[in-house]
């Protein structure tokens, strides 16, 4: 079968031919392709594909109809909404996710983001190098506050535990409760009770149209001004305008964003640079090392099993 990878999994040369090795041996032929191209260079790219590789970049359902031989794609990424699935299922395309592999990496983000915010952090390295002092930035701990988690799913049981780890009361909302978390003392609430009781809000939901912007200014005006959101899930999820808002008026007390509306470079009008007491990183969550083997390791495993007949991480 002819595979083609339409873009970097941003690991080593190396590396990507020891995860790909067992395909090639097999007869398989790779294509790689790592770099960014229009829509109309990747219709030709895609023309004779069988299986198409892709992390996060969009994958429209043009593309998708061009692709005339396609059977299966492998996302190398936990989301899947900027693959055009309902082409995906005209066309009895089956599809795989790379679900889990930065589980603890975006939880650590998460963790370090709240560390940032209450330490001041990175305000503070620009005083430092200024020759300045900590007069005028006040340091809290972690150890105490409450974190709400906004999404019990991997991802938010591991901040759970990590919560849990350094102290924290944790609280959680999810449409299911996680007994798990239940019996290491996580207490499920309503999300607007949440919201009034958190120190600390973070983000672990997909985007649907349920989620979006889920987090706006009428859930803003619930949390205490005192508070920090944290956002490592998803931009859309909130109100991304409502938040500058609340930043500005002194709604919340800050936040820390790897997500926001779109993916990096982001432009310098974008309200969210202006806002006070506000960490934003250019989504890093997923991009550890190790976990960007992990995800190579994954992405191309579930070719080897959908081959066999045994899909797995299955997204259609």
């Amino acid at each position: 079968m002819k595979i083609v990878l339409l873009e970097s999994l941003g690991i080593d040369k190396e590396k990507l031919a020891s995860v790909t090795n067992l395909l090639v041996e097999n007869g398989h032929e790779l294509v790689i392709y790592e770099d960014k191209v229009d829509e109309a260079t990747l219709k030709t790219r895609v023309k004779d594909a069988e299986i198409l590789v892709l992390a996060n970049m969009p994958l429209s359902g043009e593309v998708i109809e061009a692709a005339e031989r396609l059977k299966y794609i492998s996302i190398a990424f936990t989301g899947y909404d900027h693959v055009d699935l309902d082409k995906c299922r005209e066309k009895g395309i089956q599809v795989s996710n790379a679900g889990g592999y930065s589980t603890n990496s975006v939880a650590e983000l998460a963790i370090g983001l709240m560390i940032g915010l209450l330490r001041n952090v990175v305000d503070l390295d620009g005083v430092a190098r200024n020759g300045g002092t900590k007069v005028g930035y006040p340091q809290f701990d972690l150890k105490g506050r409450t974190i709400g988690i906004i999404g019990t799913g991997e991802i938010g049981s591991a901040v759970a535990k990590l919560g849990i780890a350094f102290g924290c009361n944790v609280i959680a909302y999810n449409r299911s409760k996680n007994q798990d978390l239940i019996d290491q003392g996580v207490k499920y609430l309503s999300l607007d009770e949440l919201l009034k009781e958190s120190d600390i809000v973070t983000l672990h939901i997909p985007l649907t149209d349920e989620t979006r912007g889920m987090i706006n200014e009428e859930k803003l005006k619930l949390m205490k001004p005192t508070s920090f959101l944290i956002n490592t899930a998803i931009g859309p999820v909130v109100d991304n305008d409502a938040l500058a808002k609340a930043l500005h008026e002194g709604t919340i007390a800050g936040a820390g964003l790897d997500r926001v509306d779109m993916e990096p470079p982001i432009p310098a009008s974008y309200p969210l640079l202006e806002a006070p007491n506000t960490i934003i990183v250019p989504h890093i969550g997923f991009a550890t090392v190790e976990a960007l083997v992990r995800r190579a390791e994954i992405t191309f495993n579930n070719i080897v099993m959908w081959e066999k007949g045994e899909q797995e991480n299955i997204v259609l």
